[in-house]
């Protein structure tokens, strides 16, 4: 009996061992997986390839057709960041009866009848349906505020920024219910109704009672908002208690940006109602004075800026840029940018350095008409006055003294320079001497380096017995051997000749709408399935434009 019972036994295992192998993807850690999706990521979005979101989609579909494991991991990178870009497909707006917003509709559908996939939405990017300087149709908002509405845990919008004119829209409505937002783009665009009470009165009360509490009521539950994007079109208004009341319901808002407002909207009063904040962009604020900026410095409220972007302001006197240098003591960031030179009081003792940051790391500094400025700058650094300094990026160093100050570079053209319109203005000779435009920029600091070049700068003469026997010329150089600062003349934004991101590069979307050589899949047309597997609409190559370069 019991040798039956051994023999049966031998055969069970010998059954058992020759079934298959579990699939080695089931064996794998979840830390497997998640590398493989983020090369497969990089793959698709790096600038360099020839890919796009449409064909990154698709291979993340193939992947989580696989088996449940692959499933698994890849549903929360398929659904948590949703960019849906470029036109729709033909034969889904024939086969739908739309012109435009199939994409959006289906996705809908989608995630409202499985509520464990709008779990996982994080970031949704929809695409421009029109052209810039049109109005955004009001299904279009409709559409896309259902969408928002049905993804509980969503923290971003992208790429989609309509105007807000003090006037009720679903869209707004629905993005102020989402409590982990966290960024918001309010570009505030002229009211008549306010327009009409601005003819008959002077501010403050242009704004009616519903309009002021509406827009307050729209920030009460945004706990987790940290970005937040405040920016007048066509004369809109946002009065000062508004503004200041907005700002303090946010408890998590590290990242503010403030432009284009009127005086009567936003001065130096408003100013120093700032909460506390991490980073601060001001521009195109005519209320905002050298004085304001000077007694903002010395409050508690910018004790803990690191960044800090002043575009257009006109400061006038140095005595501002040097209090807001020597108070900020966590600054690490500085931009300034305008067309007039700040100078130095009539009356006032000079003493080097001018301006000084102990712990400064960047600095952009693009004065249009430098006057005295860069001198200055110059001579502070040259002093000792800032020992943390990393890199420099200075468009409107004409006469190259900050160049000279940095580490030597051999090269500072781009290749791409030759394809710019500066280059073809350069070419046509319309180009000025004082035009804010990298592409001048780099072409008169890379003639410097080559002036400098050409000379010579030692000479090593060898002799013996008092005969010359060789004599070595050894050429110049531009910059300062074994200075730590970096000389950068690049673009905030990839491609483009202008140094500083502005709001155009993030609400435009004229590529999208109508795209040049686009991507179709063609990268991928060896693929064995044919041309039914890589083929799709031909859409643009989107790059997210990341809030915090504004910074």
């Amino acid at each position: 009996m019991s040798f039956l019972h051994q023999t049966t036994l031998t055969t069970q295992q010998k059954l058992r061992s020759t079934e298959p192998p579990p699939p080695v993807f089931q064996r794998l850690p979840p830390e497997i997986y998640d590398c493989i999706l983020r090369h497969l990521a990089v793959f698709h979005k790096e600038p360099s390839s020839m890919s796009c979101e449409t064909c990154h989609l698709r291979d993340l579909c193939a992947l989580a057709l696989v088996d449940r494991a692959w499933d698994r991991a890849v549903r929360p990178r398929l659904y948590g960041k949703i960019h849906i870009v470029g036109n729709d497909w033909p034969a889904h707006t024939k086969k739908f009866k739309m012109k435009a917003g199939v994409r959006l509709k289906l996705l809908r559908r989608t995630l409202r009848e499985r509520r464990a996939l709008a779990q996982h939405v994080r970031e949704i990017k929809v695409p421009r349906l029109q052209a810039d300087g049109e109005e955004v149709e009001a299904k279009t908002l409709d559409v896309v505020a259902s969408l928002v509405m049905a993804c509980p845990n969503l923290e971003k919008l992208i790429g989609f920024y309509p105007v807000y004119g003090h006037a009720f829209d679903r869209l707004t409505y629905a993005l102020s219910s989402r409590s982990n937002l966290k960024e918001r783009v309010w570009i505030i665009a002229e009211n008549p109704s306010i327009t009409e009470r601005s003819l008959k009165q002077l501010p403050p009360g242009l704004m009616d009672l519903e309009q002021a509490e509406s827009f307050l009521y729209f920030h009460d539950r945004w706990r987790s908002l940290s970005t937040l994007f405040l920016c007048s079109q066509k004369h809109g208004v946002l009065e000062r208690d508004v503004f200041v009341q907005s700002l303090h319901r946010l408890p998590a808002l590290r990242n503010l940006c403030i432009s284009n407002f009127d005086v009567d909207d936003f001065d130096d009063v408003t100013l120093q109602s700032l909460p506390l904040l991490q980073s601060l962009r001001l521009q195109d604020l005519e209320g905002v004075t050298f004085w304001g900026l000077s007694e903002f410095s010395r409050t508690r409220s910018a004790r803990g800026i690191r960044q800090l972007s002043l575009v257009n302001l006109d400061i006038t006197y140095l005595s501002a840029i040097s209090n807001i240098l020597l108070h900020l003591t966590s600054l690490q960031r500085f931009t300034l940018v305008q067309e007039s030179s700040p100078e130095v009081a009539a009356g006032d003792l000079v003493f080097q350095p001018v301006i000084a940051s102990q712990q400064l790391h960047y600095m952009h500094w693009d004065i249009l008409l430098p006057g005295s400025a860069n001198e200055n700058l110059a001579s502070s650094i040259r002093a000792g006055g800032f020992p943390s300094l990393r890199t420099l990026r200075a468009p409107s160093d004409y006469d190259g003294q900050l160049q000279m100050l940095c580490r030597p570079r051999a090269q500072v053209v781009l290749p791409s320079d030759k394809y710019s319109k500066a280059y073809r203005a350069s070419e046509e000779g319309k180009s000025s001497g004082t035009a804010r435009t990298l592409f001048t920029a780099r072409k008169l600091a890379q003639q410097r380096i080559e002036d400098a070049r050409n000379a010579v700068k030692f000479r090593v003469v060898i002799e013996e017995e008092g005969v010359v026997q060789e004599v070595f010329d050894i050429q110049g150089f531009m910059g300062t051997i074994g200075s730590r600062i970096s000389y950068n003349l690049e673009s905030d934004v990839p491609g483009n000749d202008n140094a500083l991101i502005d709001f155009p590069d993030l609400i435009s979307g004229s590529k999208e709408v109508t795209p040049r050589d686009g991507c179709t899949g063609m990268w991928n047309a060896s693929h064995h399935a044919g041309k039914k597997w890589w083929n799709h609409t031909e859409r643009y190559r989107y790059h997210p434009v990341d809030l915090h370069r504004f910074f």
